[in-house]
């Protein structure tokens, strides 16, 4: 297990330098630049004294320089912990992802743990009671959830919480904690609008695993060593949970690894219908704006997610597959 372990994370720093290169050509790739378009609007304008600002701005980051420059300039400096500087929001990049990247972490995670909980067990329940009303009935459901939008479901349910129980749950903070300092009463408050970014976002993955989850499980059932198993008079629990349960899971422990940054990444038109202090729309305004050091930044925080969510992923088939321990 650790020679495995230490064998992906030595493949993960290459692949992380790689993917920085492909994600700074690309944001660079369209004509221009965040500065160069704003000089030609406070021109338009007639706008001199910002002009020099900038231009103090373009010197200071070396945007006068060749892209191979500019991106070790940009590396450099992200290692020592500095980010860069917004050009489109004039603020530190560390300071304006700071706890966006913190809150869209703490979605995703409790997004992942909402998938598990109910996909898994609703996959298990419909795979031993195959064409039964309740798989009939579980499918039907987890069509719904896959063909819905989320932004149609987030409007569903902000709707009924403030019609039915008086909640206004946009935003993730009421207005009077938007700005105040942590404390357990900003944190009760979290919890009582997370539960719809929550649930909305979540709902499609927990209809897809629910679906992967029956699927693998019923063609284990199939298997002849599952025959095996139960002519040798074990119980039906028995077979189910420690021989076949144990492998149909393997794909769902895969598939976990890249649910973490997709899920983070994907939230985006949720995050804008229900006013949410995320990552997702502070990156794709940064995209639209080409403000390089910000989308870079971000870009990097979410490859590193992946490289990670895969890691761990790897860790617990080792743990719950002991072949691949073998094997690596």
């Amino acid at each position: 297990m650790t020679t495995l372990i230490i064998r992906r994370i030595a493949h993960m720093i290459p692949l992380l330098i790689v993917i920085s290169m492909i994600s700074f050509v690309l944001i660079n790739l369209p004509p221009g630049d965040f500065l160069t378009i704003k000089i030609q609007e406070l021109e338009a304008r007639g706008d001199t004294a910002a002009r020099r600002t900038i231009e103090q701005w373009r010197e200071r980051f070396g945007l006068d320089l060749p892209l191979y420059q500019q991106y070790l300039i940009w590396v450099n400096s992200f290692l020592r912990g500095d980010f860069g500087r917004s050009f489109e929001f004039e603020r530190d990049v560390r300071e304006l992802i700071g706890q966006r990247l913190a809150l869209s972490v703490t979605i995703s995670l409790c997004t992942m743990l909402f998938t598990w909980l109910i996909a898994i067990p609703a996959g298990i329940f419909a795979a031993t009671r195959q064409y039964s009303f309740w798989d009939q009935s579980l499918s039907f459901i987890s069509f719904i959830g896959m063909s819905m939008p989320n932004f149609l479901l987030a409007l569903i349910l902000m709707y009924v919480s403030v019609v039915h129980f008086g909640w206004g749950v946009g935003g993730l903070f009421s207005p009077q904690y938007v700005d105040a300092p942590w404390s357990l009463a900003k944190f009760v408050d979290l919890l009582r609008h997370l539960w719809v970014p929550v649930v909305v976002i979540g709902i499609a993955g927990t209809a897809g695993l629910m679906r992967i989850m029956r699927g693998n499980l019923l063609d284990i059932l199939g298997q002849q060593y599952i025959e095996t198993a139960r002519s040798k008079g074990l119980k039906e629990s028995l077979v189910v949970y420690k021989h076949a349960v144990r492998v149909a899971i393997n794909p769902i422990i895969t598939i976990a690894g890249m649910m973490f940054p997709a899920i983070i990444a994907g939230e985006v038109i949720t995050s804008v219908v229900m006013n949410l202090p995320t990552i997702g729309p502070l990156f794709l305004r940064a995209l639209l704006v080409q403000d390089m050091y910000l989308a870079g930044s971000i870009l990097i925080f979410l490859t590193l997610f992946l490289l990670i969510g895969n890691l761990l992923a790897d860790i617990a088939l080792g743990l719950v597959d002991p072949r691949i321990r073998y094997e690596d």
